[in-house]
């Protein structure tokens, strides 16, 4: 494993044991996401602005809030990531402001605020909350019983798209006929649909590639997760080297967590959870070096992104890698917080 692989697995450990500090009674794959949240953004957990973040989601937000569901401890991360929790928790709930205008509440429309909040700029808020619901009502007469709320963060990141919504929902739509035959779940396959449209290359090319990576896994004895993770893979499939390279990464990775506590047999996750978040640290190892298919120079010029850590306007940037390194790890951790807040809701009501 490289060092700086290594380096990586140890900030996610190092992150988590912290986090649990702060969110003693959250389950370990929602601490494992938050933890997750720190470390694709180059972030050492700061505790105490953690807890400023857990504390302003009380202080500023009702006890029936959405953002005080399932997703809180995740949205907290975010908030703290960025070094100025409230500015972002302002701004996230302006845009959430909007976004209820368009949808029903739910537990993932916060996602969706947050997202909006950290790549677009304020007064670009309106557009892309219209935009997102565009999308979502396209998706919907497309698939009108798999489409629910919990693919409005998806949505928000193909309304920060300069695209075209015919082009994002044509490729949509070829990639799930392509990919709907070899999984079971509807649901989870147009997520890793919707995923694959923010990238680069043809349907085929792209679905091609994201089943190449789903059975050289299994073939190596890796099961990649068909339910929540899928659309994670998609990301991962994308990784610009090949993908028996990205295999043995994730294998190499995911051995090295299994021997560490919280990860093994007896540990808080699943096997292919913890698969998953192999797939995370590999792919966070390519896209800084520039290594993903993801469609770029697309991405979101039109609506004048920045983020709120300080980093440089997307719309100023000139490198694929920077704006990649970005979509890309809201793609890979929008599954993330998805898949933490599905197993707490789902431990949540057998517990009841």
């Amino acid at each position: 494993m490289k060092d700086t692989v290594r380096k990586s697995c140890e900030q996610l450990i190092r992150c988590r044991d912290q986090v649990r500090q702060v969110f003693p009674w959250d389950g370990g794959l929602i601490q494992l996401t938050c933890a997750g949240i720190y470390v694709m953004k180059d972030r050492n957990v700061d505790e105490s602005l953690l807890e400023q973040s857990k504390r302003l989601l009380k202080e500023k937000l009702g006890i029936f809030s959405n953002f005080r569901g399932t997703a809180r401890s995740p949205i907290a991360a975010m908030l703290a990531v960025t070094g100025n929790p409230e500015r972002t928790l302002d701004n996230g709930i302006a845009v959430y402001e909007r976004l209820k205008k368009e949808f029903w509440g739910s537990a993932y429309l916060p996602l969706a605020a947050m997202v909006i909040a950290q790549l677009a700029e304020p007064f670009a808020y309106e557009e892309v909350a219209g935009r997102t619901r565009r999308i979502y009502e396209r998706m919907k007469t497309e698939h009108p019983f798999l489409t629910s709320g919990e693919d409005s963060a998806f949505c928000a990141l193909s309304a920060l798209s300069d695209r075209p919504d015919d082009e994002l929902i044509s490729d949509m739509e070829a990639c799930y006929g392509l990919l709907k035959p070899e999984f079971f779940s509807g649901n989870a396959v147009q997520s890793l649909a919707h995923v694959l449209s923010l990238c680069e290359g043809t349907p085929k090319e792209k679905c091609g590639r994201t089943m190449e990576l789903f059975r050289k896994l299994k073939e190596a004895g890796r099961k990649f997760g068909t339910e929540y993770e899928l659309p994670a893979l998609g990301i991962f499939a994308m990784t610009d080297v090949d993908s028996g390279q990205i295999v043995q990464e994730m294998l190499e990775i995911d051995s090295w967590l299994s021997e560490q506590k919280g990860f093994g047999m007896l540990g808080s996750i699943n096997r292919k959870q913890r698969l998953m978040y192999a797939g995370m640290l590999a792919q966070k190892e390519h896209i800084q070096a520039g290594g993903l298919q993801l469609a770029a120079d697309r991405t979101a010029s039109a609506v004048g992104q920045t983020a709120l850590d300080g980093t440089v306007p997307l719309a100023m940037q000139t490198t694929i890698s920077a704006v990649s390194l970005v979509v890309a790890q809201e793609a890979a951790m929008c599954a993330a917080i998805a898949a933490s807040t599905a197993a707490a809701a789902a431990s949540s009501s057998s517990s009841s």
